[in-house]
């Protein structure tokens, strides 16, 4: 039976490329964007995508095709960047992605009282939403999103249907099968009737989709973790730009790749040493005399000397904060620490350790994946064990205080392999409340004080060498 169905869909989705080439892109090739008529030749996912949304009805399929195709020609949707959208749009914070409701799904959030109606600004407002949809799209292949329509504080002048109809246009032709659902916060009475042909607009099937809450019931689709104090929830998240928000992670760069340094090989066996060690961190004073007994303006030292205080310093490797989740602890528990833009080594290293019993799998992603080198950024980690991580900034660009790095974990089968295939497979079908999230910020070490000292092989100096780690301070 699911070999039948599988090849049904593997002929619908035939016959759709097959008649879109010949009777459409023939004639109308000039208003395509040729890099979506090739996608289409290639991605299953994405014929399909239109397929479902029209009953596996191939004319009505290929109607959809070719108005979706126009419409991401005339709004140049493959070029958009944060370039081609007024920063004053992105400042304000009126449509983001934040958050998750209770079924795992990606929060879209428009907050309707920072739009106005304006026909100066409508075509800005409406590159932004496409701007959103297709970044997220982009990396989240087939993942719906829960549209949180924000009406509270709206205003009279905050009701614009023609933009209203072009993002129920966004998920009824342009992004099918992406809406989970819209969920309506605190809308106002003076927009029933407006909302009346917004119902008309989505069709009787996806009517059902539409939710109307308010402060009391708005907990049945989003958990208060993910929701603003004005929706009685606890989430202490504030938009701001740049960057763009917090939670945008994306897979780093040279994933799984080399550590991008000139000393990589002695970094390395520095790394693989130090990881293996669970040395307790020294008490305070013993901090202090050690830190008393060694001057950092010496420009040499002894042999002898130089082992001692290796050895001493080999102590203090253990991370100064963890983080205790249920399924990995994780060092430093809130900050990476980086060396300023003078420092020479500016590596971040972040240590994870399996508490469960089983083997957990972890990835790592960044706000900034351009930016930064990760090794290793998605693998596994074996029951007790721990793994450590380096973060290396990339050919020379300047860490921010506004990067974030998130760590996602969750457990594996026992007899689940742990190659890159396998890992692939898990994290495509691991259901979202499995797994475990952290997020880790960057900060920046502009000047280093007395009390504050680095280690690089067997010599002290003023850059910084990994991360909390390394940075000792005396109290």
């Amino acid at each position: 039976m699911a070999e039948c169905q599988a090849q049904n869909k593997a002929k619908l989705i035939s016959d759709v490329r097959r008649r879109f080439e010949a009777e459409y892109v023939t004639d109308k090739s000039d208003k395509y964007d040729l890099r979506d008529v090739e996608r289409l030749q290639h991605d299953d996912n994405w014929v399909e995508s239109y397929l479902c949304w029209r009953h596996n009805v191939v004319d009505e399929t290929l109607k959809m095709l070719d108005e979706s195709f126009q419409w991401r020609k005339e709004m140049s949707v493959n070029d958009l960047t944060e370039a081609s959208i007024p920063r004053w749009l992105l400042e304000i914070g009126g449509i983001y992605l934040h958050g998750y409701d209770k079924e795992g799904n990606k929060l879209f959030w428009i907050r309707v009282k920072y739009h106005i109606k304006d026909q100066k600004t409508i075509m800005d407002k409406k590159k932004l939403i496409a701007f959103w949809l297709e970044r997220y799209a982009k990396r989240e292949n087939g993942k719906p999103v829960t549209v949180m329509f924000d009406l509270s504080e709206t205003g009279i002048n905050s009701i614009d249907m023609d933009f209203v109809r072009f993002i129920i246009n966004c998920f009824k032709v342009y992004y099918p099968k992406y809406l989970s659902k819209m969920v309506i916060f605190d809308m106002p009475w003076i927009m029933n009737a407006a909302f009346k042909i917004v119902k008309s607009w989505l069709g009787p099937e996806a009517v059902s989709l539409l939710k109307f809450t308010s402060k009391n019931d708005v907990q049945d689709y989003v958990s208060v973790e993910y929701l603003p104090l004005h929706m009685g929830g606890t989430d202490p998240f504030k938009y701001s730009y740049p960057p763009l928000v917090d939670d945008d992670f994306q897979t780093p760069l040279c994933e799984n790749g080399p550590i991008a340094s000139e000393d990589e090989a002695s970094s390395k066996e520095d790394i693989e040493s130090d990881g293996k060690e669970t040395l307790e961190t020294i008490p305070n004073e013993e901090q202090t005399a050690l830190l008393k007994k060694v001057n950092i303006n010496e420009p040499t030292f002894k042999a002898e000397e130089n082992e001692k205080v290796d050895s001493k310093m080999k102590a203090f490797k253990k991370p100064l904060s963890v983080f205790k989740g249920p399924l990995l602890h994780i060092s430093p528990a809130e900050e990476l620490y980086f060396g300023s833009t003078e420092s020479e080594e500016k590596k971040a290293l972040i240590t994870l350790t399996n508490v469960t019993k089983n083997i957990v799998a972890f990835k790592v992603r960044t706000t900034a994946p351009e930016k930064y080198r990760v090794k290793p950024s998605n693998s596994s980690c074996d029951p007790g064990a721990s793994v450590d991580i380096v973060v290396s900034p990339h050919g020379g660009l300047t860490v921010s205080a506004q990067d974030r790095f998130l760590i996602m974990a969750a457990e594996m089968e026992q007899s689940s392999g742990t190659g890159p295939a396998e890992l692939t497979q898990f994290w495509k079908e691991v259901p979202r409340n499995k797994v475990m999230e952290h997020r880790l910020r960057c900060h920046i070490v502009e000047s280093i004080k007395p009390t504050t000292l680095t280690l690089k092989h067997h010599a002290f100096n003023m850059s910084d060498k990994t991360s909390e780690e390394l940075y000792l301070q005396q109290y």
